[in-house]
């Protein structure tokens, strides 16, 4: 996610406040497409597909294109709103919680990772989307400790990771939750390298 006017902190970092938009649900930028192209590469003809986090439904709808079955997730009722008016199938749901063991033979996420400090956090939908906590990892580390238990037999789940949020403390998370990474498209930006990882069960 990139300074959209300059504004930044004094660390260099975009701030949250010059993310924010009137709009209450993300839109796709970026690091949308840096992750919608790597996984439509990778997606086969009638896959399972899974978007958390879907927001307007971009990433699921580049992975229906791509001929898979895309479902996508999301908290906030105005991102699921937009995604059913795009088409995409949408369930109201905390990250992966809400489906059945094997679900799906691709997960896709991008995350809200912004770092920030709780008492610069504001309490809205845009602020949900974008902060990751303290360490930008508040939404990251819980998908990591459940995704594999939706993922098909050879499944794989695509994670968008910034160089903010310490990708080598994601790749830790994700191998205590007995899953092997894999980087397979990164991107520089003035204030972050945007990667995405590759996620599979060790072993598969």
């Amino acid at each position: 996610m990139t300074d959209g006017d300059g504004a930044d902190d004094s660390d260099g970092t975009p701030s949250l406040a010059a993310q924010r938009d009137v709009e209450q649900v993300y839109q796709p930028a970026e690091d949308s497409k840096l992750l919608a192209d790597a996984v439509v590469e990778r997606v086969g003809e009638g896959e399972r597909a899974l978007d958390v986090g879907t927001g307007s439904g971009y990433v699921a709808a580049r992975m229906r294109e791509a001929g898979a079955d895309a479902v996508g997730t999301d908290l906030n009722p105005h991102a699921c709103r937009q995604a059913a008016d795009a088409g995409i199938s949408v369930v109201r749901a905390d990250l992966t919680g809400a489906f059945r063991d094997e679900s799906f033979d691709v997960v896709t996420f991008n995350p809200p990772y912004l770092p920030t400090e709780a008492e610069q956090e504001w309490d809205d939908w845009m602020e949900r989307a974008l902060s990751g906590g303290e360490d930008g990892r508040a939404a990251i580390d819980p998908f990591l400790d459940d995704v594999s238990r939706v993922l098909a037999p050879e499944g794989a789940a695509y994670l968008l990771v910034s160089s903010l949020t310490d990708p080598d403390a994601v790749r830790e998370r994700a191998a205590a939750n007995g899953l092997a990474s894999e980087e397979v498209a990164s991107e520089s930006h003035p204030f972050e390298t945007l990667l995405v990882v590759r996620f599979v069960r060790a072993g598969d």
